[in-house]
C-alpha cells in the first residue's frame, strides 16, 4: 500500500507532497517552514527518507536543504541544476527505493527550467502518481520565461515535448500532482479544477492537443508580468537557504511605529480591508492577511525594506510571518496587535477613507462630479473590458507610478476588491483622496457604467 498527502499553500498557490508506504516516505518540493512537513510524517508514522526537488524554484524559498539536514534524508536535486551545496544529483531514469515495493523514478521534463525533473512513484513496477512540479499542470503547464529571456521560446518548445513524454510513458489513470498552478505566477495559466490524471490532460491540455508551433505561440502571447521578488528566489535556493526563524517579532508601541514610518520603512496592516478603511495608522499599507499576502507584499515592497506588521491578534502576526518567510522576508522588524487606537499617540486620530460599489460610482458620474477612475487589474484582465475613461496602472506598478495618477478624488477598483484595497492604501499614504471600490467588476456593467474593450 502507498499514500500521498497533499500540503497546500494557498497564499502562494503551490502544493507540496508527502508520499510513501508503511515505514518511509519522500517529500516533494517542501516549503521553507518544514515543521508542518515533519508533523505530517509523524501523523503517518513514517520516516522521511528522501526530499526531492523538481527544480530550483523561482517563486518561493525551499525548505528542502534544511528538511534533509534535520531528518537525515537524502536530498535529491536535478543533476543539471547549479547549486552551491552538497546533494544527491538526480538524472533522467534514476531511481530510489522509498519503501518496500515503492520506487521513485526521475523523468527529465525540461521546460519550466532547463533542468526540470518530474518524479513518478511506482508500486511493484507500475506508476501510481506523477509529481510534475512546474511541468504538466492541471489544464496548463509551467511558464518558460523565468530563467533567461533568450531561452523562453526554446523552453516553451521543451514544455510541449515534456508533456508528451509524460503522457507517452504513463497510463491514463495516473494522478498528475503538480507543485504550481493554484494561483502561483509560475503557471502559464491557472489550474482548471483541483485534481487531474494523465488521461484527462491528454484530451484537454493545450500542450497535448495543439501542435508545437500553435502551442508556443499561444502560450508566449499569454504570459503575464513576473513578480519582482522572483529575482531573489532562484539565487537563494541555489545558494542553500538558511533555516527559518519563526520566533515572534519584537512588540512595537505607537512611538516605534511612528519612527519607522518616518524612516521610510513599511508598516503593513494585515486586518480586513473593511477594518482598515474605517481606521488605520496614517502612512501604513493594507495587505490583508487572508489575501495573497506573500505574493503581493513581496512583489511591491522594495527588496530588503524593513517591515512592521499590525494585526488584530498575535495569531495573525504568526501566520503572516510564516507566509512571508516562504518568500524570503525573514524577520519582521516589529509587530503590534489589538486596538488600532493604541498604534498612534494619545490624541492622534486614525486615518480613514470610504469604500463603495460600482453603483455608487455610476451615481457620482451621473451627477457630473469630476473623479478619477483607476483600474489596477493586470493587462490581460483589462483586455476583456474596462470602464471608459479609466486610468490603468497594474497594482504591482502603482507604488512607483503614483505621480502619474491624475489630480482629483481617485475611485480605485480591481476585479473583486482585494487589490483595490492595497492600491487605496498606497494612494492614501501618499496623501491622495481615495475611494476603494469593493465590488466584483461584473457589477460595473450592471450599474450602467460605460465599458470599452481593447
Amino acid at each position: 500500500m502507498f499514500f500521498v498527502d497533499t500540503l497546500e499553500f494557498e497564499g502562494l498557490g503551490n502544493r507540496s507532497y508527502l508520499a510513501g508506504g508503511a515505514a518511509a516516505a519522500v517529500v516533494i518540493d517542501p516549503p521553507r517552514d518544514i515543521d508542518q512537513v515533519i508533523a505530517a510524517a509523524a501523523r503517518r508514522g513514517v520516516r522521511i527518507a528522501y526530499v526531492a526537488e523538481t527544480h530550483v524554484h523561482n517563486d518561493y524559498v525551499t525548505g528542502g536543504l534544511e528538511l534533509a539536514r534535520v531528518t537525515g534524508a537524502s536530498y535529491l536535486v536535478p543533476a543539471a541544476a547549479h547549486v552551491s551545496f552538497a546533494r544527491t544529483p538526480v538524472a533522467d531514469g534514476d531511481t530510489v527505493d522509498v519503501d518496500a515495493g515503492l520506487v521513485l523514478r526521475a523523468i527529465a521534463t525540461p521546460g519550466h527550467t532547463p533542468h526540470h525533473t518530474s518524479y513518478v512513484l511506482e508500486q511493484d513496477g507500475r506508476g501510481v502518481a506523477a509529481f510534475t512540479g512546474g511541468s504538466l499542470l492541471i489544464g496548463t503547464v509551467g511558464r518558460p520565461d523565468l530563467v533567461e529571456p533568450r531561452l523562453t521560446e526554446q523552453l516553451a518548445r521543451a514544455q510541449h515535448a515534456s508533456a508528451h513524454r509524460l503522457t507517452a510513458e504513463l497510463d491514463d489513470e495516473v494522478p498528475v500532482l503538480p507543485t504550481h498552478g493554484f494561483g502561483s505566477f509560475c503557471s502559464s495559466a491557472q489550474a482548471e479544477g483541483d485534481a487531474t490524471t494523465i488521461g484527462k490532460e491528454r484530451t484537454s491540455n493545450d500542450a497535448l492537443t495543439l501542435d508545437v508551433d500553435t502551442f508556443v505561440q499561444r502560450m508566449l502571447a499569454g504570459l503575464e508580468d513576473v513578480p519582482a521578488y522572483y529575482a531573489h528566489m532562484g539565487p537563494a535556493n541555489a545558494a542553500g537557504p538558511a533555516p527559518v526563524d519563526l520566533t515572534p517579532p519584537r512588540r512595537a508601541d505607537a512611538g516605534e511605529i511612528s519612527s519607522r514610518l518616518a524612516a521610510g520603512e513599511w508598516v503593513v496592516d494585515l486586518r480586513s480591508r473593511m477594518a482598515f478603511a474605517e481606521g488605520h495608522v496614517a502612512g501604513s499599507f493594507n495587505f490583508e492577511g487572508e489575501g495573497k499576502l506573500a505574493t503581493y507584499l513581496a512583489w511591491l515592497i522594495p527588496w530588503g525594506k524593513p517591515v512592521t506588521l499590525l494585526a488584530d491578534t498575535p495569531e495573525q502576526i504568526s501566520a503572516a510571518q510564516r507566509e512571508l518567510a516562504r518568500v524570503g522576508i525573514d524577520r519582521p522588524a516589529a509587530a503590534a496587535t489589538g486596538d488600532p487606537a493604541g498604534w498612534v499617540h494619545e490624541g492622534e486620530r486614525l486615518a480613514s477613507f470610504p469604500r463603495a460599489r460600482f453603483a455608487d460610482l455610476a451615481q457620482v458620474r451621473e451627477r457630473g462630479d469630476e473623479v478619477v477612475v483607476l483600474d489596477v487589474r493586470r493587462d490581460s484582465e483589462r483586455v476583456g473590458g474596462y470602464i471608459d475613461g479609466s486610468v490603468h496602472i497594474p497594482i504591482h506598478e502603482l507604488h512607483g507610478r503614483i505621480g502619474e495618477v491624475p489630480d482629483g478624488t481617485v475611485w480605485v477598483h480591481c476585479a473583486g476588491g482585494m487589490r483595490a484595497a492595497i492600491a487605496a492604501s498606497l494612494l492614501d499614504a501618499a496623501g491622495r483622496k481615495v475611494v476603494a471600490v469593493d465590488d466584483a467588476f461584473d457589477a460595473a456593467a450592471d450599474a450602467g457604467l460605460p465599458l470599452a474593450s481593447a
